[in-house]
């Protein structure tokens, strides 16, 4: 199987025609003010003019009211959600279908997580960081290994990629899915066209590598 490949905290043109020229899957536009990655609804709609067939747009946010995401998803509509904070299961369900539900990698929490989220049907894939909000923190991959039979929703991988790790990472969890945000970047909210095309590649070799 293919790892689909997500470029996360996109904020300009150039970031989104190097993530589609890098052949990603997706990109991210995010909605949470407090991030550093923070773009305006207004200008993420502009962006997703951009992006060519078969590449989503994925509007992500920590702990927003059901009346803010609406109210942006009608600006800037997006094919995926990621709510990447402490929302309730009432949230999740009224903010899908379509929801990816990212959630925070503790051994002692890991399973219940993976059993909660698995059982709610607006939920499309689980995401799984080493942080809360969706900062980038790596985690012991291996330990994750063990807990991923517990869901049969899809799994994506973040926290603290990078071009160099990323394929240890594939190889460890056979994911359906990588985000990475910071370690494609020369500065936080600046994507580099290098590490991204780098990015991509190494995910393609990793993939070779396993099968």
């Amino acid at each position: 199987m293919r790892t689909r490949v997500k470029i996360c905290g996109i904020t300009d043109e150039e970031g989104v025609l190097a993530a589609c020229d890098a052949g990603a899957d997706a990109v991210g536009f995010v909605f949470h003010p407090k991030s550093r990655r923070f773009i305006d609804p207004e200008e993420a709609f502009e962006l997703v003019a951009y992006l060519p067939p078969f590449v989503s747009s994925i509007g992500l946010y920590v702990d927003a009211t059901v009346e803010r995401f609406s109210d942006i998803e009608e600006i800037c509509p997006t094919d995926r959600v990621q709510l990447h904070g402490n929302e309730s299961d009432d949230v999740v369900r009224r903010c899908g279908p379509g929801v990816i539900k990212a959630v925070r990698f503790d051994p002692d929490t890991i399973a219940k997580e993976l059993s909660r989220w698995d059982g709610i049907d607006e939920v499309d894939a689980i995401l799984i960081d080493g942080s809360a909000g969706g900062e980038g923190t790596s985690f012991d991959w291996t330990k994750l290994a063990d807990h991923t039979h517990l869901t049969t929703k899809p799994i994506i991988l973040a926290g603290g990629l990078t071009p160099q790790n990323v394929g240890e990472a594939i190889r460890t969890i056979r994911p359906y899915a990588v985000d990475v945000s910071s370690g494609v970047e020369s500065e936080p909210g600046v994507k580099d066209r290098d590490l991204i095309e780098a990015f991509c590649k190494a995910v393609q070799s990793a993939d070779a590598t396993a099968e």
